[in-house]
C-alpha cells in the first residue's frame, strides 16, 4: 500500500462501510468482491465486520494482470463464457442471509487497448451468468454496500501529473471527503445526511409527478415516471429488515422512469468511463422511451454496442436528482468512476430498473413490473446529464408544472 494513503482514514472508511453502509448484523455472513489492489481496505473491513459479530467474512478478488492475461491469451470462445457456478454460489449465500459488499477501485482504462468486440461479448456473458446473484441486489432483498479504494491504476488516471504514490494519497483524501468521514463522528454525519435526503424524498413523493421536463444546452427531454413510482434516497430498509446505505458516497434521490414514456433529446454533461473506454459528449434522442439516435465525440462505437446489448439497453431504468452544489461536484475532480461521478450530477441509467422504486415492485414478476413501466435489461449503466445550466420541472397528472431544480439546484 502506498505510504501516502493515511491508514487512519482507510480504517475509518472500513468502519463506516460496515456500520453504516452494509449495517452488518450480529451472526450475519459478509460476502466481499474487490480488486486485489484493495486488499488493505478489505482487511480493515474484515476487522470491523468481526467486531460487529460477523459469522464469516468471505472475500473474492479480481486481478488486473489475470484479467489482461485472458484478453491476450484466451481462445476466442472464452469471451462468450462466464462462470455461472460462481454467481449461483453468491445467490445461495444471499438466500442464506449473507450481506453483500463491493469494493471498487480498479483501473477504469484497463481494457482500453483490448478488442472492444471481445469486451462487449464478455460483458454480456457475465451479465447473463450473474443474474441469479444480481436479482437479490436489484430487488433489495439483502443489505448491501459499495465503497472505493484508491488503486494505483485508478489514481494515475484521476491525477496523471502526480507520481503514483502521491496520486493514491490524493485520491484517498478525495474519497474520504466525498464519503463524509470528516469530524468526530462520521456515523452521525451519515445520519444527518440521510435525514436531509429524506426531506427531498418526501417532497417528491408528495408531489406524485407524472413526468419530469429537463431543459438545458442540448437537452429538451420529457421523462415519464413509472406507475406507482417511489422516490428513494439515503439509508433504507432492505426486504430482510436491515437498514443500510448502499452507496458510499451518495448525494442522489432516485426513482423509476417509465421505460416507454421518454421523449426528446439529452446531452451528457460529463464523460462516461465504461469497460476501459471513456465515452465523451454523449447525445441521444428518445422516442416512446427508446433511444433512436446516439452520438458521441469519443467512444461512439462503444456507446452503440452498449445500447445493442439487449432490448432494454436502449431504454432507461433509473432517474436520479443531484444538486450541482454536491461536495463531489464542487471538488472539481473527475473520478472516472460511476460511484463518484454520478453523485456530482443528475443522471439517468440505461437498462435495468430497481424493483423497489415501484410500489410493491419487489413482489412483482418481471412482466408485471414491465407493465408499470419498469425496464428489464442485462445492464445498468449511469451517465450524467445535469449541470448548473439545467432546469427541471415536475409535470402533474393535470399538466401543471412545478419547479424542481433551477440552474442545477433544488427549487423548493
Amino acid at each position: 500500500m502506498s505510504d501516502h494513503i493515511d491508514p487512519k482514514k482507510l480504517d475509518r472508511l472500513a468502519e463506516v462501510a460496515v456500520r453504516t453502509g452494509v449495517n452488518l448484523q450480529k451472526g450475519q455472513d459478509l460476502v466481499i468482491t474487490a480488486p486485489m489492489s484493495a486488499l488493505p481496505l478489505v482487511q480493515r473491513i474484515a476487522v470491523h465486520a468481526y467486531k460487529a459479530g460477523a459469522g464469516v467474512v468471505m472475500p473474492f478478488f479480481t486481478d488486473d494482470a489475470i484479467t489482461l492475461a485472458r484478453y491476450e491469451n484466451a481462445d476466442d470462445a472464452s469471451f462468450d463464457h462466464a462462470p455461472g457456478w460462481f454467481y449461483e454460489g453468491l445467490a445461495a449465500a444471499f438466500k442464506g442471509g449473507a450481506a453483500r459488499m463491493a469494493v471498487t477501485g480498479d483501473d477504469p482504462m484497463l481494457l482500453a487497448e483490448q478488442d472492444p468486440a471481445k469486451v462487449a461479448r464478455l460483458s454480456k456473458a457475465t451479465s447473463i451468468a450473474a443474474k441469479p446473484a444480481m436479482n437479490p441486489i436489484v430487488g433489495f432483498e439483502v443489505n448491501w454496500n459499495i465503497v472505493a479504494f484508491p488503486g494505483a491504476g485508478w489514481a494515475a488516471r484521476v491525477f496523471p501529473d502526480l507520481p503514483v504514490d502521491e496520486a493514491q494519497g490524493k485520491l484517498m483524501d478525495a474519497i474520504y471527503a466525498a464519503s463524509r468521514l470528516d469530524g468526530d463522528d462520521p456515523v452521525a454525519n451519515w445520519a444527518n445526511h440521510t435525514a436531509e435526503l429524506k426531506k427531498r424524498v418526501k417532497w417528491l413523493n408528495d408531489q406524485a409527478f407524472d413526468a419530469l421536463h429537463y431543459t438545458g444546452p442540448g437537452t429538451d427531454l420529457r421523462l415519464g415516471l413509472a406507475e406507482g413510482h417511489i422516490w428513494k434516497g439515503g439509508a433504507s430498509p432492505a426486504l430482510n429488515g436491515v437498514v443500510c446505505q448502499p452507496n458510499i458516497p451518495t448525494e442522489e434521490v432516485f426513482t423509476c422512469p417509465h421505460a416507454y414514456k421518454v421523449d426528446g433529446t439529452v446531452s451528457a454533461t460529463k464523460p462516461l468511463a465504461h469497460q476501459g473506454n471513456v465515452i465523451e459528449d454523449i447525445s441521444v434522442r428518445f422516442e416512446a422511451g427508446k433511444i433512436v439516435e446516439a452520438t458521441a465525440s469519443k467512444g461512439q462505437e462503444q456507446l452503440r454496442a452498449l445500447l445493442a446489448t439487449d432490448d432494454g439497453a436502449s431504454r432507461i431504468g433509473e432517474v436520479a436528482l443531484v444538486p450541482h452544489s454536491s461536495p463531489i461536484s464542487q471538488s472539481g475532480v473527475l473520478f472516472f468512476n460511476t460511484l463518484f461521478d454520478e453523485n456530482a450530477s443528475c443522471h439517468i441509467a440505461l437498462g435495468q430498473c430497481y424493483a423497489d422504486t415501484i410500489e410493491g415492485g419487489s413482489e412483482l414478476a418481471p412482466e408485471e413490473l414491465q407493465q408499470k413501466g419498469g425496464n428489464q435489461s442485462l445492464i445498468h449503466v449511469d451517465w450524467m446529464m445535469g449541470s448548473d445550466a439545467v432546469d427541471i420541472d415536475g409535470v402533474t397528472l393535470t399538466g401543471e408544472t412545478v419547479p424542481v431544480m433551477r440552474k442545477g439546484e433544488w427549487a423548493f
